[in-house]
């Protein structure tokens, strides 16, 4: 089954504070958008996304509703060159985004702000991707051995990028084991305490590009995957799966 991933959602409060950001701070474009009578979809990207690249979708409902953002879903990330670490993460000090985790407290491996709603953002060191481009999205979940179970025997997902194990938490990259350096990956983060999360509503859902909807479908129910939105029920153009955590997963095709 080809899966890689298509785009990462999340919902906003106010669309055009939204695009001005990520257009802005992060050199974004847009590159689609969905206009409907209640809700507007915009999906971001860099000018030179890789084209297995994934997009950021920005969903805005038109009902003025508010969101919780949960501690479910963890960030989104994005790329820099190896050595522009400090320089981009000064650039958007200088723009007037929000200091949150600067490189120093990161221990100058990574470095963290914030979106106008709350929405995590990593900024990563790589040597492939165009700058900004997505580099992986983190979720928690609550058994480790189920989740990697899940994603590998659902998606026959791999560890492209490995994990990392400490002494109170793990995090493992899976991916789809063909797909190009240049395409996001997913990061699960495992926490050692037993903690629960909460799911919240700011963060919508991943998306993954199948080559023909039905029959990635049908291997999906036949592998015992949560029947949440089957294709009949979104007019044969996505659907919906939930991981065991309850993240939801969207299955679409290329335009």
């Amino acid at each position: 089954m080809e899966t890689t991933f298509d785009h990462v959602m999340i919902r906003v409060e106010d669309l055009e504070e939204s695009l001005d950001w990520y257009q802005t701070h992060l050199n974004y474009e847009e590159k689609g958008r969905w206009e409907a009578d209640t809700f507007t979809n915009v999906f971001l990207g860099p000018e030179d996304v890789h084209e297995a690249g994934a997009l950021l979708e920005l969903t805005y409902n038109h009902d003025d509703r508010t969101y919780e953002m949960g501690d479910a879903w963890g960030h989104i990330a994005v790329r820099v060159p190896e050595d522009e670490l400090q320089e981009s993460y000064d650039g958007l000090m200088e723009g007037g985004v929000e200091d949150y985790r600067d490189p120093e407290s990161c221990g100058n491996r990574y470095a963290f702000v914030k979106d106008p709603d709350g929405h995590e953002v990593e900024i990563v060191k790589r040597d492939h991707g165009a700058k900004w481009s997505l580099d992986h999205t983190m979720i928690r979940v609550e058994d480790a051995d189920e989740a990697l179970g899940y994603w590998t025997r659902k998606f026959e997902y791999v560890e492209p990028r490995g994990r990392w194990e400490a002494d109170t938490f793990a995090n493992y990259f899976v991916g789809p084991e063909d797909a190009p350096k240049e395409a996001m990956t997913l990061e699960l983060t495992y926490n050692y305490d037993g903690r629960s999360y909460t799911m919240g509503d700011a963060w919508g859902h991943l998306a993954i590009e199948v080559d023909d909807l039905d029959d990635a479908w049908e291997r999906l129910m036949v592998r015992e995957s949560a029947d949440y939105r089957d294709p009949e029920s979104c007019d044969n153009r996505y659907a919906f799966t939930k991981d065991q955590d309850g993240h939801e997963v969207e299955l679409v095709t290329e335009d």
